[in-house]
């Protein structure tokens, strides 16, 4: 701590000394006592900045890899072609499915069975009952409501209130309405039979019922092999593959064509190493000086060190899957900064020759890209126990008890300053009295003496 003095002229002169001036070089030596808590404070702040900036890309990290572990990201599909989308058209390709070409002949297409009336007029009362059967289940009987108040909605509303497998409504057109019943139940086994009949009471006439479609199977072929649908929704002849038919071809095969969704895959895998890279590069600007020459806020501490050793070490970890066992053999190799570079050429031509080998790579229980997944929570700040987690509620305790200390500081500080003020005030009272005092003195000798300067002259 310096030393202050006091500076003041004569101490007769009555001038006294400047009070405010000395008390502020007084507390600035008081107030030294902080400084290195401040500069500490200063430190762990810089630490906290850096190393937030390291979790925010380890998180990034982590979104770029779940689109490549999650089963249904990007390796979950395929691309798929129709060489006639009029006649067969995909709808969906799995990662289960084969990458290949497939013959598909469209002999006929599956339909639903359906029923319908003579058209009334809507608003038109009905007597009678339809018994209902589906394929070869139970005829079931729907009576019309007994009092004929049912109209054609009521009437339909009752068939679907029975629950008996068919979708009752009320079609209408410029000849009137129509009662159509759906089989709910697709292809041959949901053929409707319906029996009984129907009167329009308010005009005494008969309501027909009549035969709108026939319930019939989609029959095809897929790779020469005979397939019956009761749909036209294809999605167990070829796995993976989820196709629609659309119109018979029964001279001429549609060719469907399944392959690996490359492009959208090597996008995944190249923000992968780049995001990889953001969180390497941050570690290792950490181990080096500012512009200025000044050491990076994290050079020394052993939370770089620990990230950089475990994201090393992941790189190498995890269960090979069937003919991958390494990332070199997806085109990424590791350069001497930590870093990674993706060969491109050698991904695709990974993805064409062992695309699920390359799916267990990353999604496989304990594959590298599970194991990745794991190491990723372990160090980031998405977990309440991730490493950068707790280095930064570790600094956030630091600073709190140097935020203290320093409070505690002033708060002594405060009251030492209002004291020494009161003090030197009063010094500087006395001080700036002595011309008056010696004046005094000089009255009171001449009092007693009778001696005065004019009488000495």
């Amino acid at each position: 701590m310096g030393v202050v003095g006091l500076s003041f002229g004569s101490a007769t002169s009555g001038a006294g000394f400047d009070v405010t001036t000395t008390v502020a070089s007084i507390v600035g030596n008081m107030k030294a006592i902080e400084t290195p808590w401040t500069n500490q404070l200063t430190s762990l702040k810089a630490q906290g900045t850096a190393l937030t900036t390291i979790g925010t890309d380890l998180s990034t990290l982590s979104t770029s890899l779940t689109a490549l572990t999650d089963f249904e990201g990007v390796l979950s599909t395929k691309e798929g072609a129709s060489s006639n989308d009029n006649v067969v058209q995909i709808t969906s390709a799995s990662s289960t499915a084969t990458a290949g070409s497939h013959s598909i002949v469209v002999s006929r297409l599956a339909q639903t069975s359906s029923e319908y009336s003579d058209a009334i007029t809507s608003t038109d009362k009905l007597s009678g009952s339809l018994s209902i059967q589906v394929g070869n289940g139970q005829s079931i009987p729907v009576p019309v409501t007994s009092g004929s108040s049912d109209t054609l909605a009521t009437y339909a509303a009752a068939i679907n209130a029975a629950g008996i497998g068919v979708s009752a409504a009320v079609i209408s057109d410029t000849s009137g309405s129509r009662l159509a019943l759906t089989s709910e139940t697709g292809g041959l086994a949901g053929q409707l039979t319906v029996t009984g009949s129907l009167t329009d009471t308010t005009t005494s006439t008969a309501v027909a019922i009549h035969t709108g479609l026939t319930g019939q199977d989609a029959q095809l072929t897929v790779d020469g092999t005979a397939v019956d649908s009761a749909s036209n929704t294809i999605s167990t002849a070829i796995p993976g593959v989820t196709f629609q038919l659309l119109a018979t071809s029964p001279d001429t095969p549609i060719q469907l064509t399944i392959a690996n969704d490359n492009t959208d895959i090597e996008t995944a895998f190249n923000t992968f190493v780049t995001s990889y890279n953001a969180v390497v590069k941050d570690l290792n600007t950490q181990e080096g000086t500012d512009s200025s020459g000044n050491a990076e806020p994290l050079y020394g501490q052993s939370i770089t060190s620990q990230l950089q050793s475990a994201l090393s070490l992941a790189l190498t970890s995890g269960a090979p899957s069937g003919s991958v066992n390494n990332l070199s053999q997806l085109g990424i190799s590791v350069n001497d900064d930590g870093t990674l570079t993706l060969n491109s050429s050698t991904l695709t031509s990974e993805l064409n020759s062992n695309y699920s080998d390359i799916v267990g790579y990353f999604q496989n229980s304990g594959s590298f890209g599970m194991s990745l997944n794991t190491t990723l929570g372990k160090i980031g700040s998405a977990s309440p126990t991730g490493a950068i987690t707790l280095q930064l509620a570790s600094y956030t305790q630091q600073e709190t008890t140097l935020n203290d200390n320093v409070t505690n500081e002033d708060t002594l500080i405060a009251a030492d300053q209002t004291s020494i003020t009161n003090e030197l005030n009063q010094a500087n009272e006395a001080l700036q009295g002595i011309p008056q005092q010696l004046n005094e003195v000089d009255e009171l000798y001449n009092a007693l003496t009778g001696y005065t300067q004019a009488s000495n002259s």
